[in-house]
């Protein structure tokens, strides 16, 4: 049996296709529902306007365009959108004076791999006029590489988290009376046997509960100090996703401005969507229900570090984007930080120049 994509491609032919592009590629350009009549002036589109009306309505009864009043034009729906970017659309190559363009604003090896993600965010909120998402080095491919507990007060300790990758977390924890040194010298080596090496992705409540449980045995006192390992915990497996150009969010008429607070706030919703863009480059739809903006697309890709996966950026505005020439840039700019993270790993330079399915 056929995959509804492949049933959808089968119903829509090369000339149905055509038609829908050209109502895509106009409304993008216009922002105004688009008529029969201009697409049949488009010189590619060599039909008359009632085939052109025959087939819109067509495109209309299987979801694709939407006409917004009697007698006006069409525009595509999110399913048209969806359809143009996973079947209709290439990207094409960008320029030597477009990629120099890009390398200038993003830098070079010697440049900070933060400030490297943190320059991509810039020149595509420059580029784009939309705003950039962004997430930091995804932490769950390291290790836990040591585990601290500094007394800092009476009954007050601070707990030091770090990871192999650099991170550090700390978190303050006030216990119901003060420990001993034999009392830390157990919960340090403890903690050095139980987590020392263990990567942040195997890190679970369930592994806590236990350890929680094996402390509660020798001091009840102790196990405030492993809730708030466990807590730290958390926040590692989270990335940390920034939003930059929020205000082009909030003044685009296209989108719901309460949609955009409510997206900026839910932030560890979006880091899930985010974390599961480890396939190239990606485009989703709020209208799918991905994300609280629903009059809006995100267009993101992941960049690498040694092999691995390492943090995505990209960036989100209305529906109405232009797909053709936003992609290209996120993908270029995703394949140079790859670049330049992985000390120009050869893998890395092959991959940049293949092109990745939305």
């Amino acid at each position: 049996m056929l995959k509804k994509k492949e049933r959808m491609c089968k119903i829509v032919d090369d000339r149905k296709m055509k038609i829908l592009a050209a109502v895509v590629d106009e409304y993008i350009r216009t922002g105004e529902p688009v008529g029969s009549k201009a697409i049949s002036k488009l010189e590619h589109i060599n039909v008359s306007s009632a085939t052109i009306r025959n087939d819109m309505a067509v495109l209309e009864q299987l979801g694709y365009l939407e006409q917004p009043h009697t007698s006006a034009g069409r525009i595509p729906t999110f399913q048209g959108y969806r359809f143009y970017v996973d079947n209709v659309i290439t990207h094409p190559d960008l320029s030597d004076e477009e990629k120099a363009k890009l390398d200038d604003m993003l830098g070079d090896e010697n440049t900070p791999e933060e400030l490297l993600v943190q320059n991509a965010a810039t020149a595509l909120t420059e580029l784009t006029q939309c705003a950039a998402v962004v997430t930091d080095s995804v932490p769950k491919f390291s290790v836990i590489s040591k585990v601290e507990v500094i007394p800092t007060g009476k009954r007050l300790y601070v707990i030091l988290l770090i990871t192999s990758n650099g991170s550090i977390k700390n978190k303050a924890c006030r216990l119901e009376f003060d420990l001993s040194h034999e009392q830390l010298d157990f919960f340090t080596h403890y903690i050095e046997e139980n987590l020392n090496g263990v990567s942040v992705e195997e890190l679970s409540e369930e592994m806590f509960d236990k350890m929680v449980a094996a402390v509660s045995a020798y001091m009840v006192s102790l196990s405030p100090l492993v809730k708030g390992i466990c807590e730290l915990s958390e926040d590692l497996r989270h990335q940390e996703m920034t939003v930059k150009g929020g205000e082009k969010l909030l003044s685009c008429d296209e989108l719901d401005k309460m949609e955009v607070v409510k997206f900026i706030g839910q932030k560890h919703e979006v880091t899930d969507i985010l974390e599961d863009t480890f396939s190239g480059i990606q485009v989703r739809f709020g209208a799918e229900g991905s994300f609280a903006i629903g009059n809006s697309s995100m267009i993101v890709s992941t960049y690498r570090k040694d092999g691995r996966d390492a943090g995505s950026i990209g960036i989100i505005g209305p529906m109405r984007l232009d797909y053709k020439k936003i992609i290209p840039y996120v993908e270029y700019l995703t394949d140079k930080i790859s670049y330049l993270m992985s000390g120009n790993d050869e893998d890395i330079i092959n991959a940049a120049d293949e092109h990745t399915d939305t």
